[in-house]
């Protein structure tokens, strides 16, 4: 059964991962970058390789989603994918469904921050930046690095509050919410309880072990991933379109991005109207 690591693009779902891949398939409790590659994405090409579709039009995967999960399904073990896609249908067809996933960690973040992580990652202007969180209908697709790269050529991730809204209100799997400022600020008893939740879903009656845990939390801290990428490089980093493919550094401010003094006055009121529901559902307001 499939575990989903779900979330809105920059909003700390790789360090959930890290977080995750460290304590469940390290031996001692420490990162490497190669442990992120246990927890896969999804929808990746390779999970449809074996199905017919038009690799060039937007979306035509969609109508294989369930069965590619029926598949991995086959494997009867638990299997942790990370997904910046909308719960819900596209084109008619549902993404998930009870009878392929056991359950949902979602990470949610200030959208405020969310912005400025974005103009970071995909290189925007503000008036980008807004566009991009506020587009209803937002996918991802590439078909020139369709060939290239080993991510499919569809994801619809929709609006920041619809993306947040389709898995919270959904009922058909359970879910725990995360808050990533959660996660910055009481670190060990927040990833706690994400162990027990992940344990209790999959019937883990292993005992926790803390010496592991505490670990984890020390070996993925934002300064270790960040002197790791420096040092090592980072597997998930992009290059710049801008910039002579200089690699663009992925764990860039972490906990030290702050929306007040990065974004100007007119950027920060048309975010707090256009989510003043969700900023103050979630006590961001």
């Amino acid at each position: 059964m499939i575990l989903w690591i779900a979330s809105y693009p920059k909003s700390g779902n790789t360090w959930l991962r890290a977080l995750i891949s460290t304590y469940y398939y390290s031996q001692n409790g420490v990162f490497d970058d190669s442990l992120l590659k246990k927890i896969d994405q999804f929808p990746t090409k390779r999970y449809f390789e074996e199905f017919n579709y038009d690799k060039k039009k937007a979306g035509d995967t969609c109508k294989l989603w369930l069965a590619a999960q029926e598949k991995v399904n086959n494997q009867n073990e638990i299997k942790f994918f990370k997904t910046h896609n909308t719960f819900g249908k596209v084109n008619n067809h549902d993404f998930t469904n009870k009878q392929n996933s056991i359950g949902c960690l979602y990470v949610v973040r200030d959208p405020r921050n969310v912005v400025t992580s974005l103009k970071n990652h995909y290189q925007l202007n503000d008036e980008q930046a807004i566009k991009w969180i506020t587009n209803e209908k937002n996918f991802i697709y590439n078909v020139q690095d369709f060939e290239k790269s080993g991510f499919s050529d569809f994801q619809f991730i929709s609006s920041w509050s619809t993306n947040y809204k389709s898995w919270i209100i959904q009922k058909k799997i359970p879910i725990k919410l995360i808050k990533y400022e959660d996660l910055i600020d009481k670190t060990y008893t927040v990833f706690l309880e994400i162990v027990e939740f992940i344990n209790d879903i999959t019937k883990n009656n292993q005992k926790i072990d803390k010496a592991k845990l505490k670990n984890t939390l020390k070996s993925t801290s934002f300064e270790n991933l960040k002197k790791n990428e420096i040092e090592k490089g980072f597997s998930e980093a992009v290059t710049s379109n801008k910039d002579n493919n200089k690699k663009i550094s992925f764990f860039h401010l972490g906990p030290k991005n702050d929306w007040r003094k990065i974004l100007n006055k007119e950027l920060k009121m048309k975010l707090d109207e256009t989510f003043e529901k969700e900023l103050k559902e979630l006590s961001y307001l």
